[in-house]
């Protein structure tokens, strides 16, 4: 078995900038919940000028998420030089890459929505990569954790279907089904029945692998926590955009959001990027402590096993 070393300061700073992102996903939110997305008319300056605009109204959001995605962006560059240096692992610095290539797309995208006058198809694109850029760098925290390694003491995988095969579905479910509600957020059609049939789609995938992973692996709790933690988020976003379907509703007439408003629906859009996170990492989670009965049987007749 390969060992590599740890770096416990590059785990930190590799943690602290995932929770930035998350911050910047919560910016992103209250961008759209205030209806902000045009406080600031052009880009890359802010009124003709890189000086900095007075924060009222609209503003505050607008500006203040640039300036949160530019610090966040500037401080996954030198996380990837970091990672490249000193790192060992060459997938790492592969999605280490992968995140600073998400920054500049970011960016772009983010700009574009700006100078197009919020155009729905890049809106959404430019609200799907916060989601997948979250996930790049919490995943760039887990790896570079002390205890993270894939080759764990595994555990048949016994359910049916495989407990590894339906994470990475559900995971990609997810995926849309967030795409989905950037599409209803961001168009002015208000299509939302699409998103509607997504969520009972996502609760019925994620009531079962919580169910299978208390049936199948109650003792494996590197699987069963994190399964348990994302049928919490699910039940606890069902609650939340039902709630923020309502009040918007209720709230359709108000000349701008009301703060009420504001506040469920940022916490609808968090919560399902904290669901879309939980789920990779029981993906992850999955492929770490798992093995299929094909592939153990393909591992135990190999004549090139590795010794550790």
């Amino acid at each position: 078995m390969t060992t590599t070393e740890h770096h416990p300061w590059l785990h930190r700073y590799a943690t602290f900038i995932a929770f930035c992102t998350f911050l910047l996903i919560v910016a992103g939110a209250l961008v759209t919940s205030n209806d902000a997305g045009l406080s600031v008319p052009d880009w890359p300056t802010s009124f003709g000028t890189f000086r900095m605009p007075r924060m009222v109204g609209g503003v505050k959001f607008e500006h203040g998420h640039r300036m949160i995605a530019g610090t966040v962006g500037i401080l996954t560059i030198l996380l990837a030089l970091w990672i490249w240096r000193v790192e060992a692992r060459r997938w790492v610095g592969w999605v280490a890459f992968a995140a600073v290539m998400a920054v500049f797309a970011q960016a772009l995208l983010g700009g574009i929505t700006v100078l197009f006058y919020l155009p729905v198809a890049i809106s959404t694109a430019h609200a799907t990569l916060g989601q997948i850029f979250f996930c790049l760098a919490s995943s760039l925290a887990f790896f570079t954790g002390a205890d993270w390694k894939w080759d764990e003491t595994k555990v048949e995988d016994t359910a049916n279907p495989p407990f590894q095969l339906f994470t990475t579905i559900t995971t990609g479910v997810i995926l849309v089904q967030l795409i989905l509600g950037a599409v209803y957020r961001h168009s002015k059609v208000g299509i939302i029945t699409p998103h509607v049939v997504g969520a009972c789609v996502v609760t019925l995938l994620v009531g079962h692998l919580v169910s299978t992973a208390l049936m199948r692996f109650s003792k494996q709790p590197g699987l069963l926590r994190p399964a348990l933690l994302l049928g919490g988020l699910v039940v606890t976003q069902l609650f939340l955009g039902i709630g923020s379907y309502f009040m918007k509703m209720a709230a359709r007439s108000a000349p701008q959001p009301l703060p009420p408003v504001v506040d469920i629906t940022t916490a609808h859009v968090t919560v399902g990027a904290l669901i879309l996170l939980t789920s990779l990492y029981l993906t992850y989670q999955a492929r770490r402590f798992l093995v299929s009965p094909k592939e153990e049987i393909k591992i135990a007749s190999s004549p090139h096993q590795a010794t550790t």
